[in-house]
């Protein structure tokens, strides 16, 4: 499996292959770009059907949290992590352990913290092994409140470009995927008057949503073709491909996975289609924001955090006027922001 003639590689710094015979451990470390700092980014477990994909995944996921931090503002450089497996069948202290272990062969050159299938509970075991770990209960723990605050400002700021005001009333939501982060994205949706429609493979996440925030369910496949006024792409990522476009009516794509595009040139299609896309890493950042207070030299602030959060929707609105100024994609114009503060710095 070749890994520098991917399309997705990107002069990563390290991407580093990592395996337990005792604990079953098998996981990849990308490193992408530590210019402005540690590269820190989440881990998750995922059940990848082939260990290519598997590397393509931690390729794209580590340089989308380079931007991702760069554009919050964060002092991180970026990389991922994924351990592969079921989640329901592999996790074990042993295992946890020994990536805790891999991670401190690193010597601080990645920080790791949750992501799908990684609880904070597994972060901990990990810390056993390293400090090379953020998102600790008793510091600046679950990072997801902050991830579905900065989301749903993120799909006012969408709609106050668009529509001219942010009234979320009557607004008709799409919300695809119903983790942790998703499901505080209907409570925000929900109190703020909008009408939810909702899809999630884990038939009990479908049943406490619709039971809590009266939300519509509807099936895997049928959340494309709903006429709603936003698409919320909140599961796995490149929802947003060529045979997803043409069946979506929304007319604002705003959610909280990552890699929401397929490939880059989907960005201009959706542009083309009069389609508001809030850049992925941009509109999802309320998670690392909130672990970077963790580091910060006078202790863990929600407050602060939560006023850095609120800066996501000054962000967009800065990206969707620019896109608009330069006839150019929302996500192309989030990459040119993000470089050009890499290259100045903060």
């Amino acid at each position: 499996m070749a890994v520098f003639n991917k399309v997705d590689f990107d002069n990563h710094e390290q991407v580093v292959f990592c395996s337990d015979k005792e604990s079953g451990l098998k996981a990849i470390i990308a490193v992408h770009n530590t210019k402005l700092g540690p590269a820190v980014g989440g881990c998750r477990m995922w059940d990848y059907t082939t260990d290519e994909d598997a590397v393509t995944d931690a390729l794209r996921l580590s340089k989308g949290m380079t931007y991702k931090n760069a554009v919050a503002r964060l002092p991180f450089g970026g990389g991922k992590s994924v351990i592969i497996g079921n989640a329901k069948e592999i996790k074990s202290e042993q295992l946890f352990r020994a990536f805790g272990r891999q991670l401190e062969r690193l010597s601080g050159s990645y920080y790791s913290a949750e992501d799908v299938n990684i609880t904070c509970d597994d972060v901990a075991i990990m810390n056993k092994e390293t400090n090379y770990v953020l998102g600790l209960e008793g510091k600046s723990g679950n990072p997801s409140p902050f991830t579905a605050y900065g989301t749903f400002l993120g799909i006012k700021a969408a709609l106050q470009h668009q529509r001219g005001h942010q009234d979320l009333a009557g607004i008709k939501v799409a919300v695809q995927g119903l983790g942790a982060v998703a499901y505080g994205l209907c409570k925000h949706l929900h109190e703020a008057g909008a009408t939810l429609f909702v899809t999630d493979i884990n038939e009990q996440a479908v049943e406490r949503v619709v039971n809590d925030f009266n939300a519509t369910a509807v099936g895997i496949d049928e959340i494309y073709d709903l006429d709603v006024d936003v698409y919320a792409p909140c599961a796995l990522g490149a929802t947003v491909n060529d045979t997803t476009i043409p069946r979506l009516k929304a007319t604002i794509i705003a959610g909280c996975a990552n890699n929401q595009l397929a490939e880059s040139r989907h960005g201009e299609i959706i542009r083309e289609k009069g389609i508001l896309y809030a850049p992925d890493y941009v509109i999802n950042a309320g998670g690392i924001i909130n672990v970077y207070y963790e580091t910060a030299p006078e202790g863990y602030s929600a407050e602060a955090s939560t006023k850095h959060v609120e800066g996501i929707y000054d962000t967009l609105t800065e990206i969707f006027a620019r896109s608009e100024k330069e006839q150019k994609s929302t996500h192309l114009i989030a990459d040119e922001l993000a470089l050009e503060i890499i290259e100045n710095g903060l």
